[in-house]
């Protein structure tokens, strides 16, 4: 079984922020589906998300379209934090999160509670669970996303990356 994870940033790092539309979030779903569609192409049939709002999220959906619309054998684990990862999130985004893990094929909870370091454990189990990570990337050389793309090289995985980048910028 090949396996791909996904790592991206909250939607306050996302150009169109916490607006679900628009034209460059649309292209981005566009761009997050097409590579769905490849890598299922290439012999993957396990996707990991880490069930974060922004990216993970988007993420995971697509998974879920994506395999209603081919009926291909694709499975979508979320991999928790800890077990209240939701906790402190509106209640829209606590409800989006509920269904995306009743809908799951699987759901692992990496930590037993909260602690300082548990998202980076998190982390640190998509990659090692993984062939490939994908990674939609700002650019930023810190935070979440970019400490999974250096420990992504570190362990000698493939990488592929959706720069969110400026045009000066880009990857």
């Amino acid at each position: 079984m090949k396996t791909i994870c996904v790592t991206g940033h909250r939607p306050a790092k996302l150009p169109w922020g916490y607006r679900r539309y628009g034209e460059d979030y649309q292209k981005y779903i566009d761009e997050l589906t097409r590579r769905i569609e490849k890598y299922a192409d290439e012999g993957v049939t396990h996707f990991i998300s880490g069930a974060a709002l922004g990216v993970d999220t988007d993420f995971a959906e697509a998974v879920f379209a994506f395999r209603e619309r081919t009926g291909r054998d694709v499975t979508l684990e979320c991999a928790l934090p800890c077990p209240n990862q939701s906790l402190m999130w509106q209640d829209e985004d606590a409800a989006r999160h509920s269904r995306l893990l009743k809908a799951a094929d699987k759901v692992t909870v990496v930590c037993d509670r909260y602690y300082r370091g548990c998202m980076l454990e998190r982390n640190m189990y998509m990659v090692d669970h993984s062939d490939i990570v994908l990674a939609v990337w700002n650019g930023e050389q810190s935070g979440g996303t970019w400490n999974t793309i250096k420990y992504a090289r570190l362990r000698e995985k493939r990488i592929d990356i959706i720069s969110l980048a400026s045009e000066d910028g880009d990857i």
